[in-house]
């Protein structure tokens, strides 16, 4: 009899289906804030931490824990242990700034004359109001391209080569 027992099989229990979550049960668990998950609103500035001062917030040893080296003090983020340090391995910069030397914004005569091709009477207020130079510094008109009409022209230098060819045209260069 034990041996018709053993051969039969036993059919496993039917599985009861899971019970659901209410509705108002799984609303509540996705509305639910932690004081972990709150950062400051976006935009918003937060004070900077003041370490150091009273045993309130981050006093007595600032935020540095317990004795060490990093707790007692901290080196210069350019220090290399002794060695020589790269700003003073490096090579220095040669030679001296000439306190008076003069910066000027140049103009070829060949921009000048295709600017200006009728030639005429040119101070540098007219350069600036066609964009050739910028306001208020100081014009060199240099002679490179050739002179196509008369110029007279009130600037504050020039060059050799330039005044020997807008004098050929029969212009003049005048110093403002």
């Amino acid at each position: 009899m034990a041996a018709a027992e053993t051969s039969e099989k036993k059919t496993p229990a039917a599985k009861k289906p899971a019970a659901k979550k209410s509705v108002a049960a799984q609303d509540s668990a996705a509305r639910v804030t932690y004081l972990h998950d709150l950062r400051p609103a976006p935009g918003s500035n937060k004070p900077k931490m003041r370490v150091g001062r009273g045993e309130g917030s981050k006093g007595k040893t600032s935020g540095r824990g317990t004795k060490g080296t990093k707790a007692r003090y901290q080196v210069p983020a350019r220090f290399e242990g002794g060695q020589m340090p790269l700003h003073m391995r490096l090579p220095k910069l040669r030679g001296f700034k000439n306190p008076f030397h003069v910066e000027y914004q140049v103009v070829n005569l060949d921009r000048l004359s295709e600017t200006f091709p009728e030639g005429g009477t040119l101070t540098v207020a007219d350069l600036v109001a066609k964009g050739l130079v910028r306001k208020g510094e100081l014009v060199k008109v240099l002679g490179s391209g050739e002179a196509g009409a008369k110029f007279d022209l009130t600037v504050d230098a020039w060059s050799q080569s330039a005044k020997t060819k807008v004098e050929a045209k029969g212009g003049s260069l005048t110093a403002r």
